[in-house]
């Protein structure tokens, strides 16, 4: 395995917390699922180039903004520059700096609608032309499966979406997949300072698929069994069965051992909880705590189990107590979960 120092896979949070479509009905009634708890190493291609920033260019005259002046904003997804689709960062350069200063054409989707804006790229004090912006068009990083369908290796983790850490959008999936791995470090949480799980990455084999990332996980296709071929399934609780008290997480944070760990729901906010935070929690368990400081980024997807059923998936850790976070409740992955035949 290649070590990695893993890059925050953010999840779609308020500021004040950090990460750790259409539901089929195949889906939505599955009453048995396998827990994982492992974590995997996530990497996404962007269905476009995702704007992370609008910044000024250093010109010999002083500062200016072709991309502010050509209306563009942070969370734009840019598709085409002068008809041609750009799918990295280094095709859109070489378009703009080939423009020479004379105008060009952006195709962009904002808030999911399309939009045509017109900008003209200045030259920097190297003589290079550019726009002012930085754009995405791959993330990659660490997270945990929460639960797979045995019968058909549809999986769900993360429990919520990924997001571009800058502008908060939803990342647009045009590719993806899962690679084995096996955490090497944790940056351990304290107060004010969120941890990390650092993993190392088997680059040369993928595990799975990625088809799917929305506001409460990714969803895909598990095509290697080893994660789950010697576990047992276990049943899906519904809402009303999930209760404030004693439960525990399925985690792997050292190696590819995953191990049980107690934790408190402290509370169940219901159907008025948000996509990704069903219920409070709380982790209890002396070992997690020394070894963690509780809930780090990469625990995200971590399932929670109570009285013998899958109930939730850890989502996000509070930044002024890592040994508490929120979790998402099951039926709410499973209900935005499409079977990939």
């Amino acid at each position: 395995m290649k070590k990695f120092q893993t890059r925050l896979i953010a999840g779609c949070a308020a500021v004040a917390l950090l990460l750790t479509a259409m539901g089929s009905a195949a889906a939505a009634e599955l009453t048995e699922v396998i827990p994982i708890g492992r974590t995997a190493g996530i990497k996404l291609e962007s269905n476009g180039l995702l704007v992370e920033s609008v910044e000024p260019v250093q010109t010999a005259q002083g500062e200016v903004s072709p991309a502010e002046k050509a209306g563009l904003q942070a969370g734009d997804i840019l598709l085409q520059v002068d008809g041609e689709t750009v799918e990295t960062g280094q095709a859109l350069q070489k378009k703009i700096s080939l423009s020479a200063g004379q105008p060009v054409q952006l195709a962009i989707e904002r808030d999911g609608q399309p939009q045509t804006l017109t900008a003209t790229a200045a030259q920097d004090a190297s003589g290079v032309y550019r726009l002012g912006l930085t754009v995405r068009d791959s993330i990659a990083g660490i997270g945990t499966i929460t639960y797979v369908d045995p019968e058909t290796g549809a999986y769900g983790s993360l429990g919520h979406g990924i997001c571009d850490g800058e502008s908060g959008v939803l990342v647009p999936l045009k590719d993806g997949s899962l690679m084995e791995s096996s955490v090497s470090g944790v940056i351990k949480g304290v107060a004010g300072t969120p941890g990390s799980l650092q993993g190392d990455f088997n680059l040369q084999h993928d595990m799975g698929s990625v088809e799917q990332n929305t506001l409460t996980g990714i969803y895909g296709i598990l095509t290697d069994d080893s994660y789950f071929k010697d576990s047992q399934p276990v049943p899906v609780a519904t809402a009303d069965e999930i209760q404030t008290g004693q439960a525990t997480i399925l985690s792997n944070v050292a190696g590819e051992t995953v191990r049980e760990y107690s934790c408190e729901i402290e509370k169940v906010y219901g159907e008025g909880g948000e996509y990704d935070r069903s219920m409070t929690i709380r982790v209890t368990d002396p070992a997690l705590i020394a070894q963690t400081g509780g809930i780090v980024q990469g625990m995200s997807g971590s399932p929670i189990l109570q009285n013998g059923k899958l109930i939730g998936a850890v989502t996000h850790v509070l930044v002024s107590d890592p040994t508490r976070g929120y979790a998402v409740q099951i039926q709410k992955m499973l209900e935005e979960m499409q079977v990939v035949q």
